[in-house]
């Protein structure tokens, strides 16, 4: 069981790597919040769920899966915020230049 926590935990750390590395690699706020939304989702998804295998029955898995439903719930939300705040500010999307 230990093997398959461990695993989790790995998988969600790569995707939490992509969405740091994708931050820095995208050039405008709006490709910046879609790469970072759905990674980091799916990042914290994998390693949440390998603490929770880790952890068992217990209390804190009851604590665990409540983060896990919070995060759900709020990153679309932040998300969506983020870009429409970008919006009104007057941020235009990127347009690759003409070469």
């Amino acid at each position: 069981m230990e093997f398959v926590s461990i695993f989790f935990i790995i998988a969600g750390l790569f995707f939490l790597i992509v969405a740091a590395i994708g931050v820095l690699r995208l050039p405008d706020v709006f490709s910046r919040s879609h790469a970072v939304s759905l990674t980091d989702s799916l990042g914290a998804f994998l390693m949440l769920f390998g603490v929770a295998i880790h952890e068992g029955l217990s209390k804190n898995l009851m604590k665990i899966l409540a983060v896990l439903a919070l995060l759900y719930i709020q990153n679309p939300v932040i998300a969506h915020a983020t870009v429409r705040a970008a919006l009104r500010v007057g941020l235009k999307p990127w347009k690759r230049e003409a070469s």
